[in-house]
């Protein structure tokens, strides 16, 4: 990989990319709703959005990247229109299954599986099982997901443990409670970004990124392409990281 992106692109560092990427995928219904189509057809565009930047993430030698696909409040929204996102998440992760062999992607899930349709979960852990043992980018998909849900799992594990001796609340650290996490082992994101326009977390991954940089773009996600996620990481690199100090 060059050390600069080609001409007319924007300029990347690539020796100075982010480790971890996470990615808010929002904008899809608001795609459809400009261009008079069924807020279906913003998710389907949306999932190709998704192969794309996953396979393009893979390709400059991204890390990890964690998308948030679907939250726990999610369910909310239209029967139809969840029943559509949960066809699209099987019919990738079929795909993925196919292609794992040539694609070397690690899959990882964060989140309940339990809800899910039957059909579905099993394929989130046949994936996940089976990519396993792939070194390379690793994508981590939270699905049926919410950050304050993940938070309170883990105050629930170690307040179970706390309660049968097993440890001591004064001696618990940050690090106990991150090994409780869906994350668990996993780096922090380094960077978040947002498509869409909002600006707010939105209950994504919000004990991971503390000290992460935030990015925001008005480009709703079926239009969010690589040039897009250049502009992310040019944003990214220009800023300095003091985690606190000076």
């Amino acid at each position: 990989m060059p050390l600069f992106a080609k001409k007319d692109e924007t300029k990347v560092d690539y020796s100075r990319l982010p480790q971890h990427i996470a990615i808010i995928m929002d904008g899809n219904g608001r795609w459809a709703k400009g261009r008079g189509l069924p807020r279906t057809a913003g998710h389907a565009a949306g999932a190709e959005t998704f192969r794309t930047i996953a396979t393009y993430c893979r390709e400059i030698g991204i890390k990890y990247l964690t998308v948030y696909a679907f939250s726990t409040e999610n369910w909310k929204r239209p029967m139809a229109e969840v029943s559509a996102i949960m066809g699209l998440l099987k019919k990738y992760l079929m795909e993925a299954i196919r292609d794992m062999e040539k694609e070397k992607v690690r899959f990882v899930f964060f989140g309940d599986l339990t809800p899910l349709p039957a059909e579905l979960r099993e394929l989130a852990e046949e994936t996940q099982a089976r990519s396993a043992v792939y070194e390379g980018c690793q994508v981590n998909i939270c699905l049926n997901y919410g950050g304050r849900d993940e938070i309170l799992r883990a105050a629930r594990a170690l307040a179970a443990e706390c309660a049968e001796g097993k440890r001591s609340p004064e001696e618990l650290t940050e690090e106990d409670v991150s090994n409780c996490l869906w994350s668990a082992g996993i780096p922090d994101p380094d960077l978040v970004i947002r498509p869409s326009g909002e600006e707010r977390i939105s209950n994504f991954l919000l004990w991971q990124s503390a000290y992460a940089e935030y990015y925001f773009t008005d480009v709703c996600w079926p239009d969010f392409d690589k040039e897009e996620l250049r502009k992310a990481l040019a944003a990214y690199q220009s800023r300095s990281r003091r985690f606190g100090g000076v």
